[in-house]
Parts: structure tokens; sequence; C-alpha cells
């Protein structure tokens, strides 16, 4: 498989600083997206550290990515490379808290992440809070990622109905984020790759504006340009947040 990324970042409308981070190595197929949270430059240190810790990681560990994806998937290697990215996650959960204990400009500072690595025939992702990760494949976009708030717990409980959590007041309440502690639980995947398949990984202030269903379309329009395009649909629909978009490309 082959990878063209392409990845753009916007303060929007509302927000002083941008908080959002993100980086993209089509080389490794390594991409994340971090969302930081925390008063003053809080939010922004701690999601620039998380990506840039996790992608440390991966790197050094690009072994573990190699056997993956040169070998038929199996039991160990899979559990190999979840496990990689779990550790890269954790490795950054540990760096941002321990910043937040040693600052008392820091303290309270955190961020969401979602990393992703495509290798071989499939993409092993990594989720901790809100951004998102979605696969375009034919048309038909999935969400990967679950999104660890009060909300989607809600729901999954039964508690609220999904109408009734358009109107909630806890829309933006995380329940795990990456540096508010010195560990976090980590979702990890694997998932199928084909050729022709397109992934957008998402902070929230982009995935709050733009449905679902619009996402194939935009997407359509090559990785450049759909980066352009969600963050300027994102901003005329109120841009209250930041906006990160990283869109991929799948080739043989």
């Amino acid at each position: 498989m082959r990878m063209k990324s392409d990845a753009k970042t916007d303060i929007g409308k509302r927000r002083k600083k941008n908080q959002d981070a993100f980086f993209v190595d089509d080389d490794l197929g390594f991409y994340v997206v971090a969302d930081g949270m925390g008063g003053h430059a809080a939010g922004e240190v701690a999601a620039r550290e998380a990506v840039q810790a996790i992608h440390d990681m991966v790197v050094r560990n690009r072994a573990v990515v190699d056997e993956f994806s040169s070998n038929p998937i199996t039991e160990r290697t899979s559990r190999g490379i979840c496990r990689l990215l779990e550790s890269a996650v954790q490795a950054a959960t540990y760096l941002v808290f321990g910043m937040a204990e040693q600052s008392p400009s820091y303290q309270g500072m955190g961020t969401t992440v979602s990393a992703m690595i495509i290798a071989g025939s499939y993409a092993v992702t990594a989720q901790v809070g809100d951004t998102r990760i979605y696969r375009v494949r034919d048309g038909e976009t999935m969400q990967l990622t679950e999104d660890h708030t009060l909300i989607n717990w809600q729901i999954r409980e039964g508690i609220i109905s999904p109408e009734e959590a358009k109107y909630s007041p806890h829309k933006n309440v995380i329940t795990r984020a990456v540096g508010n502690k010195d560990y976090v639980q980590v979702d990890t995947q694997i998932v199928s790759v084909s050729p022709g398949d397109s992934f957008l990984i998402c902070s929230d202030g982009l995935h709050g504006y733009v449905k679902r269903s619009e996402i194939s379309g935009i997407l359509a329009l090559g990785a450049a340009k759909a980066c352009e395009t969600l963050i300027q649909e994102a901003n005329n629909r109120g841009g209250k947040d930041n906006i990160t978009a990283v869109v991929i490309e799948i080739f043989e």
C-alpha cells in the first residue's frame, strides 16, 4: 500500500489560541491528531508534547511495524503492534502528567489523542478522548473510534436518547484524556485497508459541524482539497473550536 496525506489546522472563529496538534508521516504510515485542554498555553503544550512523544516511540520501534506489515497477520504480531501504540500513548500520558506536576502553569492540562498506523493491508488505531478516525470505502463512511465522553456513555447506558443528547449541557465533558492522570485506558483495534480507501482523523471542532454523510463526498476531492473544504465548512457553520483535519488516501 502507498499513502498520500495532507493535513491542516485552523484556530476557528472563537478561540484565542490553537490547542490542536497533528503529525503525519507517510513513510512510516503514522498519523495522529490531538486536541489539548487546559488554561493559558497548557492545552497547546499537552497536545504538542503528546503527538511528538507518540511518534518518537513508534519510530524507535519501527521493527514492530515492519514485522507486522511484512508477514501474514498473527495473534502475536497483532498483539505486538497494538501494544506498541498503547505504550506510546501511555508514554505521552506519563510525560504530560509529569510536566503538569512540575509546573503550576501546566496543572490540569491534558489532551485527546487519535493515532493510526497503516501497515500492510491493515490500519491500527489508538484512541483516547473525542477526536475521531473515519474510514471511507466505496462511498460509505464508518466511524472507527468511540468518543470517550459523558454523553456517549449516557447514550450507551440508555440514560438519555441520542435526541436528548443534542441538548445536553454536558456535551464537552471528556471521560478519558492523556495527561490529567499518570495512566489512561487506551482503546486499540485493527481494521482492514484496501486500495481506494481514505481516512479522516479530526478534532471535535470539525466533526461537531460536518455530518458523517458528508465526509465521503468531501474526501473524494483529494487529500489537500478535502482538508481545505472541511475546515472551511466548520468555520462557515460556527467555528467555535479549533479545527484540525488529516486526510489519508490509499493506493496500490
